[in-house]
């Protein structure tokens, strides 16, 4: 059955325009807010005044998204918790809370604010979009009545999801997603019956979205990326940061590079719980990032990127993450491996004694390799070579396979593993792999004052993290992170 002409008209109309506006290329924004909090109460707040903190985030989110649009960018992102914080029980987040339908029935808050229940939060978030002609990204709460009928249905008569919304240059809600994997801290949240996996198209590329902790998991993560094929991945975040390997810029474009899909990451910022990090990251490194553990402010960061980031002529191959590894024998072995924790994983070390070689280490399946030339050999640093293959089962539980090149905070080997900003050692090349079980594998170099190695290393395909040129800055870690989703 044929459309009514009108109806068709408009169709094709649509589809015209917007392939006429498809882009190769957009600018994306990210803002990293250093959140204004409620104060800690064990009692709900009136809604006006739950208004009135909200308000006061998102007049600052205001003022980015006017100069992010001022300076030509296409999209932003802001932070998960960016408009009301944390410090909530179940009962003191509600007043916070707004019903927020799907985005099928085609609304556009600003313009239409009454069509369904008082939604003040929405509506500006809709009006910052659309007097802005720019995308917005934001972190809310949404909330749905439930009743006895439904056996999961929580005690209170109602769900309390971590929800992201995105609204188009219209104003229009085009996107909403509520967060799957909750950290184990957030009590305050539901999680959804089942995964969510939330794409939407724009003139510049398909965008998957969401949330914090979910990066670590196969659903959503992995799904919008490998089976959606997405080009864009949208993340707001809170996220605190644990060295050695879960610094969100160095994680954060590791799985970037690993994922080869553009990452925006938007993280909260907040010093005295370690959180900062942002940035925007393609396929072959960090175009722009932000970490700053000195100060109490916010940050604005754009950057262009490609629309379709596995058509560009510099995306990184596709890569066996076993092949060189497996296709060698092992390098020399000595006596000096030893056990350590790193984040409560029980993790197995060798010392580099020499200033350069090769070394080995397993455990399990895993067999780390590593090749390596220090500058010089310091008696004031000590780095390790370390495998772990492995359940993680601290805040959550999930399979890793990590090789790692890394700096000791001390001389006494002890401290292996523990968190180091700051290192001395110069290294004239590195080249490491691993004889993973597992084809999500993402590469991690960290300078020391934790900076990232943008454009200094490479992978290649046959699974070896290599240095292209003699590191600028001494070496924190040099790490293959790997996830192995089947064995969760």
């Amino acid at each position: 059955m044929f459309p009514p002409w009108p109806l068709l008209h408009t169709t094709v109309f649509t589809l015209t325009a917007f392939q006429a506006l498809a882009s190769d290329t957009f600018i994306a924004a990210i803002y990293e807010h250093a959140v204004i909090l409620p104060d800690a109460t064990g009692e709900p707040v009136s809604t006006d005044d739950a208004l009135a903190l909200m308000n006061k985030n998102m007049d600052v989110l205001e003022e980015a998204i006017k100069e992010a649009a001022k300076q030509g960018a296409h999209i932003i992102v802001t932070p998960e918790d960016g408009i009301y914080g944390w410090r909530f029980t179940r009962e003191t987040l509600y007043p916070y809370l707004e019903d927020i339908p799907d985005p099928s029935v085609n609304w556009t808050p600003c313009t239409d604010p009454t069509r369904f229940a008082p939604a003040p939060v929405q509506k500006r978030l809709s009006c910052m979009a659309r007097n802005n002609s720019i995308y917005v990204v934001a972190n809310i709460g949404d909330k749905k009545p439930c009743n006895s009928s439904d056996p999961s249905c929580p005690s209170d008569g109602r769900y309390q999801y971590n929800t992201d919304v995105v609204f188009d240059p219209e104003g229009k809600l085009v996107a909403r997603y509520h967060k799957y994997n909750l950290f184990m801290s957030e009590t305050q949240f539901n999680y959804p019956k089942k995964p969510e996996a939330i794409t939407f198209e724009t003139p510049f590329g398909k965008f998957g979205i969401f949330t914090c902790f979910d990066v670590l998991f196969h659903e959503p993560a992995v799904v919008l990326v490998s089976e959606l094929q997405v080009d864009t991945v949208l993340f707001p975040t809170a996220w605190m940061n644990v060295l050695p390997f879960l610094t969100a810029v160095e994680f954060h474009s590791a799985w970037a590079m690993g994922m080869r899909v553009n990452f925006l990451a938007a993280n909260t910022h907040h010093t005295n719980l370690s959180m900062t990090g942002s940035g925007i990251y393609a396929p072959e490194g960090a175009r722009t990032y932000y970490y700053n553990m000195k100060t109490e402010d916010g940050h604005l960061l754009l950057a262009e990127l490609d629309s379709h980031p596995r058509l560009s002529p510099t995306s990184p191959p596709a890569v066996n993450w076993t092949l060189y590894a497996s296709s060698i024998q092992r390098f020399s072995q000595n006596d000096h491996e030893f056990e350590g924790l790193i984040f409560h994983d029980l993790f197995i070390f060798t010392e580099l004694i020499k200033p350069e070689g090769n070394a080995t280490v397993c455990q399990k399946e895993l067999c780390c390799h590593l090749g390596y030339k220090m500058a010089g050999k310091r008696d004031d640093e000590v780095y390790v070579l370390g495998a772990f293959d492995g359940l993680h089962v601290v805040e959550g539980q999930y399979y890793l396979q990590i090789c790692t090149l890394l700096k000791c905070k001390s001389t006494d080997l002890k401290t292996c593993g523990q968190s180091v900003e700051v290192a001395q050692t110069e290294f004239e090349m590195f080249s490491l792999s691993g004889t993973f079980g597992t084809n999500y594998v993402f590469p991690e170099v960290l300078y020391s004052g934790i900076e990232l190695a943008s454009g200094e290393f490479e992978v290649l395909n046959d699974g070896r993290l290599i240095s292209k040129t003699r590191p600028t800055k001494p070496v924190i870690t040099v790490t293959l992170f790997g996830r192995w989703y089947e064995k969760d």
